[in-house]
């Protein structure tokens, strides 16, 4: 990867992908001053003077693409081990994982638990490549929920939990609704853009099924209500119907996962205005390799409940209307499958719903429509130059980014194999 910062730029002769009427627009070129696209318009025959002009050689010109729910310092598999690391070494581990994350076209990113604003502070000011980080800071989890890592009997061995300060801890472990106010206060004071609870049990965490649900309707209203009063949102793990409908209810606005949905709670969400990022590869590689990869085994057992009912809930939700965003949740080893959400997503409910899940839909989820996930003036320019038409082919994008002619970030060159 070379990172090339540019002043101004004109990308001709390629084919623009239009999200909104699902095709391919010719004849178009786009112009970038700064970090920002000021002009898309009918192609001149000649470019301007002092500008940097690439010939696209009618490759597609597409958004970059947006994941909705990953965890940047996950470099374990196993949660608990990861939360043990030292911070420098879950920092470094976590380098090549960014890194790897904009070579396969993820110019954003919006981390679930984990990442914090200093880090995405240093890929702002270019001290490390990788996408722009939207941060959760730490996930809220109640005592035995899903961020509470801790195997049973070792509240009386006193060993260290996830409710620790460490960097590669997803989650802080906080009870009750005036420490859950205190809580969602003070991650905000450190600069996350969105706030993320455990609101049912999960495949990772030891000592919570997947059937439960986690915290109470207080504790989520509260938690809703500051992040509210701050101008953001809450983003809620979550599995089963009781669990979804129950956050959804206290003013949850996106669902993470929702293998478990029902029809009639994807129709309540869609009534709510709710949105779903379901994260059907991490299931698929889980099965495959978590036990390889140090996936403890209690978790290795969750798996099969969840992962045949995701195809599903892909289904009802788009039935109901539900926006879908993208998300990954790969840990460890597993992040260089994350393009395959594409392939997952686009065998059932085709390749333009796929895109704009990783575009489209995903900016709206940021709260960021007509800057991100889109080629427009006024947008920030991230964008992927593409050999060939993921409306017809969607291998095009999977894999390491071995497709991607061009990736571009804020208007500076990541990436760049045109001649």
């Amino acid at each position: 990867m070379n990172t090339q910062p540019s002043h101004r730029l004109i990308l001709r002769n390629g084919q623009l992908l239009d999200l909104q009427q699902g095709r391919l627009i010719a004849g178009q070129e786009v112009l970038i001053e700064g970090d920002r696209i000021i002009a898309v318009r009918p192609q001149s025959r000649v470019p301007e003077a002092g500008v940097q002009a690439y010939d696209l050689n009618g490759k597609t010109l597409m958004p970059g693409m947006i994941d909705c729910h990953v965890h940047v310092l996950a470099s374990n598999a196993n949660l608990g081990l990861n939360a043990l690391q030292p911070n420098a070494i879950i920092m470094y581990r976590a380098l090549p994982i960014l890194e790897a994350m904009l070579g396969r076209g993820f110019t954003t990113v919006r981390d679930a638990g984990g990442a914090d604003w200093a880090l995405a502070r240093s890929i702002e000011l270019g001290l490390v490549p990788g996408p722009r980080i939207f941060a959760s800071g730490k996930a809220l989890s109640q005592t035995g929920g899903h961020g509470d890592m801790r195997a049973r009997g070792s509240l009386l061995l006193n060993e260290p939990c996830s409710c620790c300060f460490r960097a590669g801890a997803i989650a802080r472990i906080v009870d009750g609704v005036d420490n859950v106010r205190l809580a969602v206060r003070e991650e905000l004071q450190q600069g996350a853009s969105q706030i993320k609870i455990m609101a049912s049990g999960g495949v990772a965490s030891p000592t919570d099924p997947i059937a439960n649900t986690q915290y109470s309707e207080a504790e989520i209203r509260a938690i809703v209500d500051e992040a509210e009063a701050a101008n953001t949102y809450v983003m809620a793990h979550a599995y089963t119907p009781r669990a979804i409908r129950r956050a959804i209810e206290c003013g949850v606005r996106t669902i993470e996962h929702g293998n478990l949905v029902d029809a009639d709670t994807a129709r309540l969400m869609a009534e709510r205005n709710a949105f779903a990022v379901p994260t059907q590869v991490t299931y698929e590689m889980l099965a495959e390799h978590g036990a390889r990869f140090g996936l403890a085994q209690e978790s290795v057992a969750k798996i099969e409940e969840v992962r045949l009912a995701g195809r599903n809930a892909l289904r009802l939700f788009a039935e109901a209307d539900v926006p879908m965003g993208y998300g990954s949740d790969l840990l460890g080893e597993m992040h260089e499958y994350q393009t395959h959400e594409l392939k997952i997503r686009a065998e059932i409910l085709g390749n333009l719903a796929a895109l704009r899940s990783a575009t489209t839909v995903a900016a709206q989820i940021l709260q960021r429509e007509g800057e991100l996930g889109c080629i427009a003036p006024g947008a920030l320019a991230d964008l992927l130059v593409v050999n060939g038409n993921p409306l017809t082919d969607i291998d095009c994008l999977i894999g390491q980014g071995e497709n991607l002619a061009m990736i571009i970030q804020d208007g500076s060159i990541k990436k760049n194999t045109l001649t």
